[in-house]
């Protein structure tokens, strides 16, 4: 959706934005980043990019943006009939995957809070050590916990489909 909107704004639109979107984000490359947009805008606002490069670029994202969009569609295809598959599944282990991944989950995520709150109550000095390393974790733990909210969601779809025959 944000894709398809932003292809509709236009270049000039979206490189001023983009460029006060990178001027709030304090690092060399997005400083840069945002000045090299602001001059692009510039030269678009004093006509040394032509409304037909500027029409030919919005049509390049436009272009782009369905390109996107298609991709997007195709993966999510691929999971839904993966899933699919997995619910007609006559293999035990296939049908009772999802509920063994999520008590997984909960067991390995309960293991990690008792052991932070151990450390935290009888070994404090170190808490501070120890809650940086749990920070390190959480791409780990976004991956692992959108998977199995991806696994909740299509059960309880599963479950309102079954309901409806």
């Amino acid at each position: 959706m944000i894709p398809a909107l932003l292809s509709q704004i236009g270049i000039p639109v979206l490189t001023g934005i983009l460029a006060d979107v990178f001027k709030d984000i304090d690092t060399p490359v997005t400083n840069g980043a945002a000045r090299a947009l602001e001059e692009v805008d510039k030269a678009i606002q004093r006509g040394q990019i032509s409304d037909a490069d500027v029409l030919e670029a919005n049509r390049h994202v436009e272009s782009m943006t369905q390109m996107r969009l298609e991709q997007d569609a195709a993966k999510l295809s691929e999971i839904n009939q993966s899933l699919r598959a997995e619910i007609v599944s006559e293999d035990q282990y296939v049908r009772r995957m999802r509920p063994t991944f999520g008590y997984f989950m909960a067991v390995t995520w309960a293991a990690q809070m008792m052991g932070i709150a151990y450390v935290i109550v009888f070994d404090t000095e170190r808490s501070g050590e120890v809650l940086n390393a749990m920070s390190s974790l959480s791409a780990i733990w976004a991956v692992g916990l959108s998977v199995l909210g991806i696994y909740v969601y299509k059960r309880s779809e599963d479950k309102k489909s079954s309901k409806a025959l």
